[in-house]
């Protein structure tokens, strides 16, 4: 299972943790990914999706469908 979120495309960054003494050792910074069941009510189902906190604001706003038409998705995108 790969550490992306399936809505907004989020990723790990990658960088250097830099010490006092500038000693530079590699770090990475993971997304706040969630397994969540939306309820969609067009589909009259719930659907599993692995997203991040940011698109699950963002979808609880406008709701699952309407953030997909926006954003030039399909369900089967991110299912």
């Amino acid at each position: 299972m790969s550490r992306k979120c399936k809505l907004t495309g989020k990723g790990p960054h990658f960088g250097n943790n830099v010490s006092f003494s500038h000693k530079r050792t590699k770090k990475v910074w993971l997304p706040n990914l969630q397994n969540k069941s939306l309820y969609v009510p067009e589909l009259g189902r719930k659907v599993r999706v692995r997203l991040s906190t940011r698109a699950l604001r963002t979808v609880s706003k406008k709701g699952l469908m309407a953030y997909l038409r926006d954003e030039g998705l399909k369900l089967q995108d991110i299912t």
